[in-house]
């Protein structure tokens, strides 16, 4: 029976690895190792460079090319829809080629926690495995080493706080008796069209890495500053993962 190990890596700190992590982790008989364009090698080069730290062989690595999602018209649940089944498919290759038998266990390492906007559960479940056939993992959030990085809490005293992606930002304004939001998966600087007065930004990316990045201030103050620091640190790096906290009043 195949077993997958769906694992939270968190920001990619090899220190902010659970212990439950590196089990899975050392366990393993097939690591599915993901790589994106050119430009983005350092990605997969911080997972290998975690499980060369864990002592994995070569030999129990498969590595496989992820495939680019359509990015054109307005059908962005479809395309979202193509993007997974084709993602699926790269792992069922992967499995039938370096495990023919159908058996063994396979850890998968998934930036932050598998179970917040992440989609590896949804293409796993595409895989017609069983629910005890897949194990998640939890992994530190990125919003939690962002609010740790700049020294503040998550939440105001007895008061709930929203997290959202940059789309329903853009797409549905600000949400009515919330004062603080947390904004993920946004490659379009939607905080720039905030319009709610007295709102502070605590914006960070390659949050605990080496090259970590923390500005904040008031919105109006530092938005072109985050912006431009944003578009340099993705033309030095060739990619960003960047997330920031808003509170208003």
């Amino acid at each position: 029976m195949l077993q997958l190990f769906l694992v939270g890596i968190g920001t990619g700190n090899a220190d902010h690895i659970t212990k439950e992590a590196e089990n899975a982790i050392r366990s393993a008989d097939l690591i599915l190792l993901p790589h994106k364009e050119d430009n983005k090698a350092e990605l997969a080069q911080v997972r290998l460079s975690l499980l060369q730290r864990l002592e994995v062989g070569d030999d129990r690595i498969a590595h496989f090319d992820m495939p680019v999602r359509r990015q054109q018209g307005s059908d962005y649940d479809r395309q979202v829809d193509e993007w997974h089944e084709a993602i699926a498919q790269r792992w069922q290759s992967c499995l039938q080629a370096h495990l023919p038998s159908g058996q063994g266990r396979i850890a998968l390492l998934v930036w932050g926690d598998p179970a917040l906007y992440d989609s590896t559960l949804r293409i796993a479940s595409r895989l017609g495995l069983a629910q005890q056939q897949v194990t998640v993992i939890p992994g530190i959030t990125s919003m939690q080493v962002l609010c740790s990085a700049h020294g503040i809490a998550l939440n105001e005293i007895g008061s709930p706080f929203l997290v959202t992606t940059g789309r329903q930002l853009r797409e549905a304004g600000w949400p009515p008796n919330i004062n603080t939001l947390v904004v993920m998966l946004d490659g379009q600087c939607s905080y720039e069209q905030v319009t709610e007065p007295n709102v502070t930004i605590y914006w960070g990316a390659y949050l605990g890495m080496p090259q970590q990045i923390l500005m904040h201030g008031a919105l109006g103050d530092v938005k072109a500053a985050i912006s431009a620091q944003r578009q340099r640190a993705r033309a030095e790096h060739g990619w960003i993962m960047d997330i920031y906290l808003l509170r208003r009043g």
